[in-house]
């Protein structure tokens, strides 16, 4: 913790540095809370992250992005007459003013104030706090609704360009580095037969037909702090992937994991359908944060959202299976392929629930609701 607590000095932290611990179980990022006893004997407490420089090759350009999203929104907080320390991430800069630290080894690390009196849930424990989550992205999107998306840097680029992934599916099946597509053909069938379908988001936002949008890009329920008082879901946080895409991707990948009935990597496949009451509930919490600020062609794309994320997330662990498993963490043998079978289960289910899913997004047109 020495390694830690000296990059900490380097920062413009209040009082004296009392306690460092490890915080959190990220995928990405180290992350690290640390303690501070003030002079009048309270505590102010920061969150230390060291980026994960293999994933964001260029930390510059994501704390631009990081450094323009939160400033634009505590103005809106505070013009809304809400507090921009609780909603909203505050970045706290280094002695030098910059807003990250390059240490000697090339490692990138920032801070950011600690909000206090909240909680994070990793899975969805009760339908509320699913709509709870869906309200406050709904929420971001609406405040970021008149944001210049196009000003954004591409954090990790083609991340939804599901275009791209398909066309990164069909190399790996072609090259077949590790000799498994022979072992597959009923998975990569299935992705080929749905070919034409990648290409709904992409084409509407080329053509105009629904905006480009200020997109979070990892709208999992544990990226939404959650008050402790109301309950409420107050902050959105980890905005390392915020870049230009279209709503229908925050919207489709928080369907595609929070109204699975059974987990990613399941391998049970009767226990994995699309819940559509959970559907309605994050559809109906979404469009309530958005406060209107949706187009009628976006709404109607909702569950073409849903499933194109939920395809395109089965293609990237096939990708990645075929590829031998060189991006995603594996724990057992096949593991990817698990995964993928689930989201492509997803996505027939969704199929075959969709004049359903269709209708209760139509529901919100406007004039209907």
């Amino acid at each position: 913790m020495e390694q830690v607590k000296n990059i900490a000095m380097h920062f413009c932290l209040e009082g004296e540095i009392e306690e460092i611990i490890p915080y959190g179980n990220g995928h990405i990022n180290d992350t690290f809370r640390i303690a501070c006893r003030l002079a009048d004997g309270s505590t102010k407490r920061y969150i230390l992250q060291k980026m994960n420089r293999s994933v964001f090759k260029n930390p510059e350009e994501l704390m631009e992005n990081v450094m323009n999203i939160t400033s634009f929104l505590q103005r809106k907080v505070l013009e809304a007459g809400g507090d921009p320390e609780r909603e909203t991430l505050e970045v706290i800069p280094t002695k030098e003013g910059k807003n990250y630290l390059e240490d000697e080894g090339g490692e990138c690390w920032r801070i950011y104030l600690y909000i206090e009196d909240v909680t994070s849930f990793d899975a969805v424990e009760k339908p509320e706090d699913f709509y709870n989550s869906a309200v406050a992205f709904g929420n971001f999107q609406r405040l970021l609704a008149d944001y210049p998306a196009a000003t954004l840097h591409e954090t990790i680029p083609n991340f939804h360009n599901t275009v791209s992934r398909l066309a990164d599916f069909k190399k790996a099946v072609e090259e077949d580095v590790c000799d498994r597509a022979k072992d597959v053909q009923e998975e990569i069938r299935f992705v080929l037969e749905r070919s034409a379908d990648c290409s709904l988001i992409c084409d509407a936002l080329d053509k105009g037909e629904i905006p480009l949008r200020v997109t979070h890009n990892d709208t999992k329920l544990n990226n939404i702090l959650i008050d402790n008082k109301t309950g409420k879901g107050i902050c959105v946080v980890d905005l390392d992937t915020v870049m230009p895409g279209s709503a229908l991707y925050d919207y489709g990948d928080a369907i595609r994991f929070g109204a699975s009935t059974g987990a990613e990597d399941e391998r049970n496949l009767d226990l994995i359908s699309c819940d559509l009451h959970l559907y309605e509930i994050y559809t109906k919490g979404y469009l309530e944060g958005c406060q209107g600020s949706l187009t009628d062609e976006e709404i109607r794309l909702m569950p073409v959202g849903a499933k194109l994320m939920t395809l395109e997330c089965g293609m990237r662990f096939l990708t990645d299976h075929l590829q031998n498993d060189v991006y995603f963490k594996i724990h057992r043998e096949n593991h990817n392929l698990d995964r993928a079978r689930t989201q492509f289960k997803l996505v027939a289910d969704m199929e075959s629930k969709w004049d359903e899913m269709q209708r209760i997004a139509e529901k919100y047109l406007s004039g209907k609701a």
